[in-house]
């Protein structure tokens, strides 16, 4: 099969414009294909297709797809680079199309952008089918052409990385429990020889003393895992470090103060923060670059049991800090608080961490856009331009000392693990949470709980988790590899 991108014209009335690649296969055929594309309708809008059979001997069938506007660039309103998305979401619709004629092989038209149209095949087509009889065939899409296969095969990676965190949220609680996890991503980076891991056990977490881990952990018949990733891609393995902190629970029922049943196995994915940022540095590994970065993974399940947290409990962070929980479902702020403590260990560059972190953020944003929490402007504007190039968008949200004062005025101890007003600002209190267990001046915190999964907002991403915002990490890793070189 070949998928073919096609802009729309400037003005209503023009003749649509191909790109340089569906020139030359038009030319191939002798004009049959703008011929035809003339007679069968309308000029094609953004994203709709037309399929063409029996036109070239080499491609039985031909899926033309609408690019929108030829020079779309950043568009200031919507915060991303309007172009590429564009790319993003025809080739995959296209790809999808060639896998539903069960063609087993599909070439894609660069499109002027092969990074994005590589992006584009490769989400547009994953899906997760592991445990199913019934598969639908694969698809092995490739490059029309031989122009840009660096940029290419950049895109394929970069998707591939998305596709991993997708795979780990989406897989089954029972098939990806903390130890399971922390296997996974060690074997993927079993053939880097500048990566080291770490599969922490409960004696080493008890040794660090961090109680507000533990005390989550205990409720669960699965042991906790402390995941350490060390990746040493900077010319000098000494130097200040990127450190990516992910919350890793594997299945939250909420613990004593138990969630509602309905939708309830969608918590297989609150460790999307974890599989987000092992999915980076894997993807990091992948493209060889130029810095050195360490992840860090507290695993575990959040369960109702006699052993588990009870509100009103309270528990001691590796700190000092005590805190009272008084409500055993925000507990992904309670491992976070002990893995940002540990972080400061490594005299970071900078700490980014990343959540399923609050049902609050997904009301404040949905899913068009993770929650950015951060002390340092040099670090928001990094993330903010890495996104508009990804498409996969960051807002910033306030770190304001208001918020602070509803997380440290505590009847029991130094800090509630919710603010005193309940539902008020719900991401604002969690984050003002964090706040106290960090001293770095370059910390951003990702509340990526409105971006955890996809119904069809995202064009190019299937129905189902979406891995977001891996992509945007892994930009982000790179222009801080780049500004680290100039």
């Amino acid at each position: 099969g070949l998928v073919l991108g096609i802009y729309s014209s400037e003005k209503d009335e023009g003749a649509a414009q191909f790109t340089s690649a569906g020139d030359a296969f038009d030319r191939l055929v002798s004009g049959k294909l703008r011929e035809l594309l003339s007679v069968c309708g309308p000029p094609l809008k953004k994203g709709k297709t037309r399929i063409f059979h029996g036109l070239h001997q080499d491609f039985p069938s031909v899926v033309v797809v609408g690019l929108g506007k030829k020079n779309a660039g950043v568009n200031d309103q919507e915060n991303w680079n309007e172009g590429k998305e564009n790319i993003r979401a025809a080739v995959a619709v296209g790809c999808r199309q060639i896998q539903d004629l069960e063609i087993p092989c599909v070439e894609v038209d660069p499109c002027g952008d092969a990074q994005a149209a590589a992006e584009g095949a490769v989400l547009g087509l994953h899906e997760y089918n592991e445990l199913k009889q019934k598969k639908k065939p694969v698809v092995t899409p490739q490059l029309h052409g031989s122009a840009e296969s660096e940029a290419w095969q950049k895109g394929v990676i970069y998707a591939e990385g998305q596709n991993l965190a997708r795979y780990l949220m989406e897989a089954p609680a029972n098939y990806i429990t903390p130890i399971k996890f922390a296997e996974h991503i060690e074997q993927k980076l079993r053939s880097f020889s500048n990566v080291k891991v770490h599969i922490r056990p409960e004696s080493w977490i008890a040794t660090q003393q961090m109680g507000a881990f533990l005390s989550v952990a205990k409720g669960s018949a699965e042991p906790p895992i402390f995941l350490e990733i060390h990746y040493l891609g900077g010319a000098n393995t000494n130097d200040s470090p990127l450190v990516f902190v992910g919350k890793g629970v594997t299945f939250d029922s909420g613990g004593i103060s138990l969630k509602p049943s309905s939708g309830m196995d969608a918590m297989r994915a609150d460790m999307g923060g974890a599989a987000t940022v092992c999915s980076a540095i894997v993807t990091a590994a992948a493209l060889n670059l130029p810095l050195n970065i360490i992840g860090l993974a507290p695993l575990c399940e959040n369960m109702p049991s006699g052993k588990a947290n009870k509100p009103g409990d309270v528990v001691r962070a590796k700190n000092g800090k005590t805190i009272q929980v008084d409500n055993t479902d925000a507990e992904g702020r309670l491992l976070l608080a002990d893995a940002l403590c540990y972080a400061h260990n490594f005299n970071a560059r900078a700490i980014v961490n990343a959540a399923t972190l609050t049902g609050a953020m997904d009301v404040a944003l949905g899913s068009a856009a993770t929650g950015v929490f951060t002390n340092s402007p040099w670090l928001w504007s990094h993330l903010y331009e890495a996104s508009i190039l990804t498409g996969d968008r960051v807002w910033r949200m306030p770190l304001f000392e208001h918020y602070t004062k509803q997380v440290t005025d505590c009847p029991l101890a130094d800090l509630s693990n919710i603010g005193k007003y309940s539902r008020a600002g719900g991401a604002c209190t969690a984050a003002a949470f964090l706040k106290e267990f960090v001293t770095a001046s370059h910390w951003a915190h990702l509340d990526i709980a409105g971006v955890m999964s996809n119904k069809d907002e995202v064009p190019y991403l299937r129905k189902g988790m979406a891995g977001r915002p891996t992509r945007t990490l892994v930009e982000f890793a790179a222009r801080l590899s780049q500004d680290s070189q100039n």
